[in-house]
């Protein structure tokens, strides 16, 4: 978008998360549970487990409580089951919002989720409201000034689906999310180290937002992110770096 850089925006929201970090463990823990108790608790045959396992190690989780909370999630030590929810819903300015939740209170959980929405000027939705303005799919971002030829050759060979080079020259690669793992192992191998790397719903249209506009959705955002069965945040709006 004209004088908006994407590189920029996808670094505001990298540093908002990095400075939520307190939540990361919980977060993390949530994960392992609920990917273990769905794939088993052998990360070699439970790709979602291996990815969760990861997410652990960059937050610094320690192996023990790793592991203590793969054995509570198969049944090995009693625990809190925990079940995923999603609820989609509308920001500022209509941008488009979709909150991952992992809870062991359904009725707790949609009452924080719509009191944030409703207190913060936004709306929250039906099921498949806003979901289908977003793609699931792994998305590794390169910073400006890496090798767009190769990364290219590497990532399309080893089954990404599209590679995109933002206007201020940052380097998108996008995959199916069945093949993230492949993709990663492939850019790594060849010492391409993207600054993101996950899989998740990246946003088909985005919209810019200035402003007090911006400001507010900025903390609708941050006040939804706060809530203890949050995991994850989605939306499409592109906030200004400096709000």
């Amino acid at each position: 978008m004209a004088g908006h850089s994407k590189w920029a925006n996808i670094q505001h929201r990298k540093g908002r998360q990095d400075e939520k970090r307190g939540k990361a463990w919980t977060r993390v823990i949530r994960e392992i549970m609920v990917a273990a108790r769905q794939g088993g608790g052998d990360p070699t045959a439970n790709p979602r487990l291996r990815l969760a396992i990861d997410k652990a190690k960059a937050v610094n989780l320690p192996a023990d409580t790793v592991k203590r909370n793969i054995d509570k999630a198969t049944g090995n030590l009693e625990g809190v089951s925990y079940e995923e929810i999603r609820y989609e819903g509308y920001g500022i300015g209509g941008a488009a919002i979709i909150v991952d939740c992992m809870t062991d209170n359904r009725v707790r959980t949609v009452a924080e989720v719509r009191h944030a929405f409703s207190k913060y000027g936004g709306n929250l939705g039906t099921d498949g409201s806003v979901a289908f303005q977003f793609k699931h799919c792994g998305q590794f971002v390169f910073a400006p000034g890496a090798s767009e030829d190769q990364i290219m050759e590497v990532a399309l060979e080893a089954g990404a689906d599209d590679v995109i080079t933002g206007d201020d020259g940052s380097i998108e690669v996008l995959s199916p999310p069945a093949d993230f793992e492949a993709v990663k192992a492939a850019l790594e191998s060849k010492g391409l180290k993207p600054e993101i790397a996950e899989v998740t719903m990246r946003a088909e249209n985005p919209i810019e937002l200035t402003g007090d506009d911006a400001a507010r959705m900025q903390k609708l955002i941050d006040v939804i992110e706060d809530l203890d069965d949050v995991q994850d945040v989605f939306h499409n709006a592109l906030i200004s770096a400096d709000t």
